[in-house]
């Protein structure tokens, strides 16, 4: 006999209210753009050379990562 309670498969994580992860994330975007700017610039001004993913990129990348970090908790 199968044992179902092993398993199951994982519930779907839940972004909360739409307009709570919205403002969370435009503020870690914001927070993140900023040292995204400056992290970007330091790296062209010390090794002359554009790195791969600019700040917006970079910030946009970071958000969807920390965003739902902070509903899964």
């Amino acid at each position: 006999m199968a044992d179902y309670t092993v398993n199951t498969p994982r519930p779907r994580a839940e972004r909360g209210q739409r307009w709570e992860y919205r403002l969370y994330f435009s503020v870690i975007f914001m927070l993140a753009l900023a040292t995204g700017v400056l992290t970007w610039s330091w790296r062209l001004a010390s090794t002359g050379r554009v790195p791969a993913l600019g700040p917006v990129g970079r910030a946009m990348k970071d958000a969807h990562v920390i965003a739902p970090i902070i509903f899964r908790s």
